[in-house]
């Protein structure tokens, strides 16, 4: 009897002991680290995040960049493990043209596009001739192509698309010099030009309020802002992995979405598109 009472203590003790070690591997997850490539960091968003993810033991490295391509580059080569940076169109543009298998796996804001200019407050005041800058890469410079339209300065072709050009403008009553350049220096050159559109996060960095001062901008109420939502995305392979995707959820969330509205002065907002939606447009941008 006292053989049987001191093996059931033995497998008492083993058994707890087990229990206390599956609890301990349970609640002590190790960090997972995750780098994120971004073309800007200021404000308080991204430190928002990184708070919000380490509390689900995931590290957040920013790596920055001070153009649009080389971060979608260094995702692709694995130097990243994601990036948040550009829009659907842009990034279905770049897929398009290199070959690399990079996904969106969730939305993030919409900044919408603006007309700037520290020579005229309005567009009815633009006059013949006069210089107008815009976004050189193709998404960019198609929409600022449109937003020009649709101030009623220039007419397109009809079959202009997604990443029409230039040479696709049917009407130019004013007979606009338009001037493609890197979207970043379409701030700096606005002493030189009528008008610049900017876009608006390098409008925010170059110190404009994106929601006040363009004397002409997107209306971002409807679905033909969707290829202009700013997405989070990763190689193919790590489409379904469940820490990017826990990101995705944790930028999602409301507290983002006011430092989103603060850091961008009402600019930009938020954008929950479905996976659905976000996968449809994505393939319609890769035609």
């Amino acid at each position: 009897m006292r053989k049987f009472l001191v093996f059931l203590s033995i497998v008492s003790v083993l058994f707890l002991a087990a229990c206390s070690e599956d609890g301990k591997a349970e609640d002590s997850g190790e960090k997972v680290k995750v780098k994120i490539g971004v073309n800007g960091a200021d404000g308080e968003l991204w430190p928002k995040l990184k708070e919000k993810a380490a509390k689900e033991n995931i590290e957040i490295e920013l790596i920055e960049f001070q153009d649009y391509t080389l971060p979608n580059n260094a995702l692709a080569q694995g130097d990243l493990d994601m990036n948040a940076f550009q829009h659907i169109a842009f990034l279905g543009q770049y897929v398009k043209e290199s070959g690399e298998d990079i996904v969106p796996i969730g939305s993030t804001m919409l900044a919408p596009m603006g007309l700037y200019s520290e020579k005229i407050e309005d567009v009815s005041e633009l006059k013949k001739g006069d210089k107008i800058a815009i976004p050189d890469d193709p998404a960019n410079q198609a929409r600022a192509l449109r937003l020009l339209e649709t101030a009623g300065l220039i007419t397109l072709a009809d079959d202009f698309g997604m990443f029409g050009d230039p040479s696709q403008i049917s009407d130019n009553p004013l007979n606009l010099d338009i001037i493609p350049m890197t979207a970043q220096q379409t701030p700096r050159v606005l002493p030189d030009v009528a008008a610049s559109i900017i876009n608006n996060g390098i409008a925010g960095q170059a110190g404009f309020s994106p929601n006040e001062d363009p004397i002409f901008k997107e209306e971002a109420t409807d679905e033909s802002t969707h290829p202009y939502v700013n997405v989070l995305a990763v190689r193919g392979e790590d489409k379904d992995n469940e820490t990017y995707l826990k990101i995705v959820e944790l930028y999602q969330e409301a507290d983002i979405e006011e430092a989103i509205k603060r850091d961008t002065n009402d600019g930009a907002f938020l954008v929950k598109l479905t996976p659905e939606q976000l996968n449809d447009v994505f393939q319609e941008m890769k035609k």
